[in-house]
């Protein structure tokens, strides 16, 4: 299978269980391709979950969802060593990290020593355990939400581990015509618990995802192209309503997510309406506004549109 055909037949089949979020939709489609993390930012019942569960279904993917709470320790999450009395020694028992699709759901609600746990899972591909340090299997993908109306008991994400999630996809609310027909879904009898009623099929295996990360890095990315994205987060970095802006990670996030969705067009090339389609999810998180920007009301969404209007595109 072709990135093409994973894009629309992914399209199709997660749209049988989500209505509406394309966006959301192709965001986790190209993430999964480049074995990348995405942090989806939403109100409660906005198929934040359903959307990563129903991911990993059609990937042929195995799927965790852990529950952060301030009493998570990082052993939940990874694992630890137990004592067998019966064989006299210890064994190890892999926590839920130890799956190819991770979903943290309110991920914000947890402490900093289990948030530095998942990072390195996040970051170097591995868990340390006891000492031991084991490889997560690939492909590899966090999908983490995070609700933006409650903040009482809730740790703020490092920069550090913002800037390991590849997007930011924001989940709204449907409009009228989509909540009819979530409504009529669930009048015939559709119920998010339970996806093996649903006709989701395994598009992929592990090694699929891996030959379509090889086919969207094949991708060509034309100098004046490379440019372009690093003039995007030269400007970010000067603006005077950004106190920190991206580092080099989000620009190379950016042409990455670029290729995937030029591979996912059937092109062979990277133009710069695909930076600027992706500037949004990849930069929103990566930068912290200074106090002048966010007493004015302006948000990172605001200031990445201002750096795409400001920079010039090459022709």
């Amino acid at each position: 299978m072709q990135v093409r055909e994973f894009f629309e037949a992914g399209r199709e089949a997660l749209g049988r269980v989500v209505v509406g979020n394309e966006e959301t939709v192709d965001g986790l489609l190209a993430a999964l391709v480049l074995e990348g993390h995405v942090l989806i930012e939403g109100p409660p019942g906005t198929a934040k979950t359903l959307l990563a569960r129903s991911l990993a279904r059609i990937a042929g993917l195995g799927f965790a969802r852990v529950q952060f709470t301030p009493d998570l320790m990082p052993a939940d999450l990874t694992g630890t060593l137990v004592w067998v009395p019966g064989e006299g020694k210890f064994e190890l028992r892999r926590g839920p990290i130890f799956a190819s699709v991770i979903v943290a759901d309110e991920i914000n609600r947890t402490p900093p020593k289990t948030q530095a746990a998942l990072l390195e899972a996040m970051e170097e591909g591995r868990v340390t355990i006891e000492g031991e340090t084991l490889d997560l299997p690939r492909p590899f993908v966090v999908c983490a939400t995070e609700n933006p109306i409650e903040f009482e008991g809730t740790y703020p994400l490092p920069e550090a581990q913002l800037d390991r999630f590849l997007f930011k996809l924001l989940v709204g609310y449907p409009n009228p015509q989509e909540e009819r027909e979530i409504l009529r879904r669930h009048q015939s009898g559709f119920r998010a618990r339970d996806l093996d009623q649903i006709d989701l099929p395994a598009l992929l295996d592990p090694a699929g995802v891996l030959a379509l990360q090889s086919e969207a890095m094949a991708v060509t990315v034309v100098d004046d192209v490379l440019g372009y994205a690093a003039e995007l987060g030269a400007w970010l970095r000067a603006s005077p309503d950004v106190l920190v802006g991206p580092s080099p990670r989000g620009t190379i996030a950016v042409v990455l997510a670029a290729k995937v969705m030029a591979a996912a067009r059937g092109d062979a090339y990277v133009t710069p309406d695909d930076l600027q389609s992706l500037a949004l999810p990849v930069l929103r998180h990566r930068i912290v506004l200074s106090t002048d920007a966010e007493l004015s009301g302006r948000s990172a969404d605001a200031v990445v549109g201002l750096a795409l209007e400001a920079v010039a595109v090459p022709r």
